[in-house]
C-alpha cells in the first residue's frame, strides 16, 4: 500500500513539473506583450488561470486516457469502480489538485476513511488508482499460459 502512495506522489510531482513548464512557456510568451502595453494588472489573474489549466490537464488526460503522463511513467491507471471512466469522473477527482492545501486535506481525509487507497474525491467520483502491475499480469506469465 505504501508503494502505491509513493508512486502516486511521484506521478503527481512529474505532472506538476510538466504543468509548471507549460505555464512558464505561456508567461514567457505573454510577458513581452504585457510589458509593452503596461498591463501588469493582468498578472493578478495568473493564479486562477493556472488553476484552470491544472484542472483541464488532469481532467483531459484522466478522462480520455485513464492516466496522466506522470501516472503513465509510474505505471498507474485510474479505474472507475462503478460505470465508465469519463471526463465527469475525472473532473470530480481532480478538483482538489488546483492548490496544494486542498489536495493535502483530500488525502488526509481519504487516509482516515476505511480504505487507505483512496482520496475523498476518488470516493465521490467512484474511481481508484491502481498499479498496472496489479491490473495486467507480467508478460512472462502471459507467454507461459498461452504455450
Amino acid at each position: 500500500m505504501a508503494g502505491l502512495w509513493g508512486k502516486r506522489f511521484a506521478a503527481l510531482i512529474i505532472d506538476f513539473i510538466m504543468i509548471t513548464l507549460f505555464l512558464w512557456v505561456i508567461i514567457a510568451l505573454l510577458y513581452p506583450v504585457i510589458a509593452m502595453t503596461n498591463l501588469f494588472a493582468l498578472l493578478n489573474v495568473w493564479i486562477p488561470i493556472a488553476a484552470f489549466i491544472i484542472i483541464v490537464y488532469f481532467t483531459y488526460f484522466e478522462g480520455k486516457y485513464c492516466t496522466t503522463p506522470g501516472k503513465n511513467l509510474m505505471k498507474l491507471k485510474i479505474r472507475a469502480i462503478k460505470g465508465e471512466m469519463g471526463y465527469k469522473k475525472a473532473l470530480v477527482r481532480s478538483l482538489s489538485k488546483i492548490l496544494w492545501l486542498p489536495l493535502i486535506v483530500d488525502m488526509i481525509i481519504g487516509l482516515f476513511m476505511s480504505s487507505p487507497k483512496k482520496r475523498l474525491l476518488d470516493r465521490l467520483a467512484k474511481t481508484e488508482v491502481v498499479s498496472l502491475d496489479e491490473v495486467e499480469p507480467p508478460l512472462k506469465v502471459m507467454e507461459q499460459s498461452t504455450s
